[in-house]
């Protein structure tokens, strides 16, 4: 009986993917050498359409770097019988060498390196209906921050122009009395134009974030959710949106066995270089959550309003470190309250003095 020379039965195949919005780099290894290094259209289907057709029976591995790709296709691959992990960018050795000749093919090849040599651990990959709620939360963020934004360009705009507030609304910036009078302002020629484009942004942003802040109440209704926004909540500063913010973004709270794991995923623990006689402490990690981090940061500055056993390690801390250094320190133990009432499932009790 003739033997299937295209039998891949009990081999592994490593595949590193080099993900662009318009082709993918691809590069195949098996454990003895390379095998291909090619271009395609971004699509896992045609990805694993290829190597069943050339490795049929393989155990196929692929790993890409988590970015503006998303979890589509670690969930496409994998569903379609291929395992696939997405792991941080900072995680991928690089050797000097490739740090200078930096290319598709380069990147590529040490993802499927690094698959084969076991060198990767692969990030949380949230469920779709997780990912769902998430960019309810984020695109809510963004809106409020695109406001801000323009009400700052309106204020230059006024500014520039010479036109002072009335003492009526100081104070009072944005309230439905103010925002007639801007309605009112004519500033002439073209500059009425270029004003009125910056009026309408601003009440189509409005409308929009008032859509998007409802449906965050609705779902923070959600049994999903409910019990566990109580809890946050009673952690003096932290309000319903930074609750749901922080729900949607941590996901399972027992995923984090220690503080210092949950930290690592906020980004709020040091880099460090300790080498002989050599110890150094470095600023916060650049690996984590990017958007947690800059949330928890910015909750903290509030939490310290009312908080008053935080308000003193702030103040201990900013004697000896400057200001950011300082509520990095007050972020953390914020955190450690968040950690705290979830894992105890019970509300922040607050220690009167």
């Amino acid at each position: 009986m003739e033997t299937n020379l295209r039998d891949f039965s009990g081999e592994k195949i490593y595949v590193g993917i080099d993900s662009h919005l318009k082709s993918w780099h691809i590069t195949i290894l098996s454990e003895e050498m390379e095998l291909r290094n090619f271009t395609q259209e971004p699509d896992s289907k045609s990805l694993a359409s290829f190597l069943r057709r050339h490795y049929p029976g393989a155990d196929y591995r692929c790993v890409y770097e988590a970015g503006f790709a998303g979890f589509g296709v670690q969930r496409a691959l994998n569903e379609d019988g291929i395992k696939c992990m997405v792991i941080h960018p900072a995680d991928v050795p690089t050797s000097d060498k490739e740090k200078r000749q930096k290319n598709d093919r380069v990147d590529s090849r040490k993802l499927a390196r690094g698959l084969k040599n076991k060198d990767f651990q692969p990030i949380y990959v949230p469920d779709v209906e997780q990912q769902q709620d998430r960019s309810l939360l984020r695109i809510n963020d963004k809106i409020t921050r695109d406001i801000t934004r323009v009400k700052n360009r309106i204020k230059s705009f006024l500014m520039f122009f010479g036109m002072a507030v009335p003492a009526k609304f100081q104070g009072k910036n944005w309230s439905k009395g103010f925002m007639a009078w801007l309605a009112a302002i004519n500033p002439g020629g073209q500059a009425d134009i270029s004003f009125g484009v910056l009026l309408k942004e601003l009440i189509m942003l409005n409308e929009q974030r008032s859509i998007l802040e409802n449906q965050v109440k609705a779902l923070a209704l959600n049994d999903k959710y409910k019990q566990r926004v109580t809890w946050l909540m009673s952690i003096p500063g932290i309000g319903l949106q930074t609750a749901m913010i922080l729900l949607t973004e941590i996901g399972d709270i027992n995923r984090f066995p220690t503080l210092k794991e949950l930290s690592a995923y906020f980004g709020l623990i040091p880099d460090c270089h300790d080498s002989g006689d050599t110890k150094r402490t470095g600023g916060n990690t650049k690996r984590g959550n990017v958007y947690l981090k800059y949330i928890i940061i910015e909750v903290s500055w509030m939490c310290i309003r009312y908080d008053s056993s935080l308000l003193l390690a702030y103040k201990s801390a900013v004697r000896t470190s400057d200001k950011n250094k300082a509520i990095v320190k007050v972020a953390r133990k914020l955190l450690n309250r968040v950690r705290f009432v979830l894992k105890n499932k019970t509300n922040y009790q607050v220690m009167m003095s």
